[in-house]
């Protein structure tokens, strides 16, 4: 049976966190131990009450998750954060969260996944990040936006959404999993005009057609996904594990 402090060993490793600067305030790595044994891998999007109590349900004492229990500002273990950490603790699971490291990875990262997942190769990146890009730059189809459209409509049948004043045949699309407005001022300069993402905010549709964008805000929560799965998937795999993903009813 594998120790708790090994596998957060190969996640920290795995996933560069130590090279990768998160948002200030963000806290990647372990963030709640459990009683130092692991016997079944998790991973979820959110660090949140539901997934809490579905991991321990299913037997889950190790759950690796996007958005983690540490922001800024700090919240006070009161109320509903304490419900929650209370939960963990009395059912013995550990978390683990790795934010911006599962988003940029090249590898196991969602934007490096969702261009998987939709097959089309990656070109490169951009919108640097202390020292770090997190977005990528992938290949366009070859049946152009129709294309794009139908493969993401496939993917996310729920929450895809599409604000099209773009080209009809874009050769570069810009990928920033979850929240992508920071990346919409930087596409041009960058030789993009379409950008895949998870969520945007109402002036982006006006931003599309001033500058002529593409914009596929395609659910936060949706986007997101692929990260921990692909860490969860290695780390059952390196030490002998099963492991799960702990689905939420998000449609944002």
């Amino acid at each position: 049976m594998p120790k708790l402090q090994e596998i957060v060993t190969f996640c920290d490793q795995r996933t560069r966190r130590a090279e990768v600067k998160d948002f200030s305030g963000a806290y990647n790595g372990l963030q709640l131990e459990n009683n130092g044994q692991v016997t079944r891998i998790g991973a979820s999007v959110d660090a949140g009450q539901q997934p809490f109590d579905l991991a321990i349900a299913a037997g889950v004492d190790f759950l690796i998750c996007h958005h983690g229990l540490f922001w800024t500002p700090p919240t006070p273990l009161t109320g509903a954060a304490y419900r929650k950490v209370r939960a963990a603790l009395d059912g013995n699971l550990a978390v683990y969260g790795a934010h911006l490291p599962l988003d940029c990875h090249p590898e196991i990262g969602n934007n490096a996944l969702l261009a998987k997942a939709l097959d089309l190769p990656t070109l490169g990146t951009f919108l640097n990040y202390e020292g770090n890009d997190i977005a990528t730059i992938a290949q366009g189809p070859t049946g152009g936006r129709d294309e794009l459209a139908s493969k993401l409509r496939q993917l996310f049948p729920e929450t895809y959404q599409a604000i099209e004043y773009g080209s009809h045949r874009p050769q570069r699309i810009g990928i920033l999993t979850g929240s992508g407005q920071s990346a919409v001022p930087h596409l041009l300069e960058n030789d993009i005009d379409t950008l895949i993402t998870g969520e945007l905010r109402q002036h982006h549709f006006n931003m599309a057609q001033e500058l002529g964008l593409n914009l596929y805000p395609c659910g936060h929560y949706a986007t997101e996904v692929f990260g921990v799965k692909a860490l969860a998937a290695e780390v059952a795999e390196k030490f002998g594990l099963e492991w799960q993903f702990i689905e939420q009813p998000c449609q944002l």
